[in-house]
């Protein structure tokens, strides 16, 4: 997740006033896609399997809460 502006190859979507942007193609192949606010950080949910490698330990998988 990170700041953007739309691009013509984004699905823009509003919600409760704020504004997502994701790429089309990833769009349909992470569909259905959740995006919660945990007080610390945002939790995503998403079709995508991640890998439980890489450096941040917290990340690793589609439900983290990264931030």
């Amino acid at each position: 997740m990170a700041l953007d502006e739309p691009k013509d190859t984004d699905n823009s979507y509003d919600v409760n006033g704020f504004q997502f942007i994701m790429d089309k193609e990833f769009d349909e192949k992470a569909q259905p896609v959740s995006i919660d606010f945990m007080g610390y950080g945002f939790k995503i949910n998403s079709s995508i399997e991640f890998n439980q490698g890489g450096s941040c330990s917290s990340c690793g998988s589609a439900s983290s809460g990264c931030g």
